[in-house]
């Protein structure tokens, strides 16, 4: 078992999208085979960019509202809410908030 706390982990700005910072909380380095957890915080305004892969998603918004945008779909999010993303499907998510929207992010164990 580890236990440590989220804000040890230093975060990432990411180049693609705006106002994104990503930690990587679950990941091989400690020991995880299966699954990785990120958590994701975007500014208000901030997006992540509009891609896709091979492999699913699964989110939960832990803070704050924003927009979801898969394939031909929107729909609003906000605290407490899942989301299920389908490998290959398009999908961006937005903050068009005044506050942080922050959401922990699992995928597969990729490469």
């Amino acid at each position: 078992m580890k236990k440590f706390n989220y804000m040890d982990v230093e975060p990432e700005s990411l180049e693609e999208g705006k106002g994104v910072k990503r930690r990587w909380l679950i990941t091989r380095e400690i020991g995880a085979e299966n699954f990785f957890m990120r958590l994701y915080e975007v500014e208000p305004g901030g997006f992540t960019p509009l891609h896709s892969h091979p492999w699913e998603h699964e989110v939960f918004i832990l803070e704050g509202e924003g927009v979801a945008v898969g394939g031909s779909e929107e729909c609003k999010l906000r605290e407490g809410d899942v989301l299920f993303i389908p490998g290959g499907e398009p999908h961006q998510l937005r903050n068009e908030s005044d506050k942080v929207l922050k959401f922990l992010c699992l995928i597969p164990a990729v490469d």
